[in-house]
């Protein structure tokens, strides 16, 4: 899943990012509103986590921007202000969690995996296909009962092919949602990545779930239907 941090405290903004990438995010980092408003005019993201107090523009002008675009992306309010009467502004203005400072990362994770099920209407922590079973807290993936290791790419691109389970993705789709702005690899990165994961996820078994669609990207499901 892919992640923006827009955080003014740039040593905790780093934290956060690396964080994130260790627990196999694509994370891309703002500093101040403008810029936030700036990148989500233009990028997708399956979530936020926004600082209240910024230069330029602060947290509820930059979420106000978004929801007025009319895009639905969960936002995690991150900030010290925590009377009861911020946390109510913070989620009426559209915010759909609110984590005050200091904080742990085992608790902001948690939230993040919290949002990501409740914006693709999952309920629980496991996510399954067929005999495929990917449970999200631990990062652990089995099918048929037997473990498949996953680099941290191949995990990010099998998550949001679950998530997404019977939904047609295009290449583009894919590749804004699983690699940042500072991807400098080849143009057919989506391709070869799905080549890893079927290999390990489909390779050896007749019911194969990772699908090609000619001219329109992939989809996972359980079976190939026209």
């Amino acid at each position: 899943m892919r992640i923006l941090i827009a955080e003014d405290e740039k040593d905790l903004n780093n934290i956060i990012r690396q964080k994130l990438i260790s627990d196999g995010y694509s994370v891309d980092s703002c500093y101040d509103g403008r810029e936030a408003i700036e990148i989500l005019s233009y990028a997708e993201y399956d979530g936020v986590i926004l600082d209240i107090m910024m230069p330029k523009a602060d947290g509820f002008e930059v979420l106000r921007s978004l929801r007025e675009s009319g895009k639905t992306t969960p936002v995690l309010f991150l900030t010290a202000k925590d009377a009861v009467s911020d946390r109510v502004k913070g989620l009426d203005s559209g915010a759909n969690d609110y984590l005050i400072k200091p904080f742990s990362f085992e608790e902001l994770s948690a939230r993040l995996r919290a949002m990501m099920r409740t914006s693709f209407g999952v309920a629980g922590t496991i996510l399954s296909v067929s005999d495929l079973t990917m449970d999200c807290a631990r990062h652990l993936v089995k099918r048929g009962g037997h473990e498949i290791s996953l680099s941290a790419k191949e995990y990010e691109l099998l998550e949001y092919l679950m998530y997404n389970q019977g939904i047609v993705l295009s290449r583009d789709k894919i590749e804004d949602h699983i690699w940042n702005f500072n991807y400098e690899g080849g143009t057919n990165v989506v391709d070869v990545y799905i080549s890893y994961l079927r290999k390990k996820v489909d390779g050896g078994h007749d019911n194969k779930l990772i699908h090609t669609v000619r001219g329109k990207g992939y989809v996972l499901r359980e079976a190939d239907k026209k």
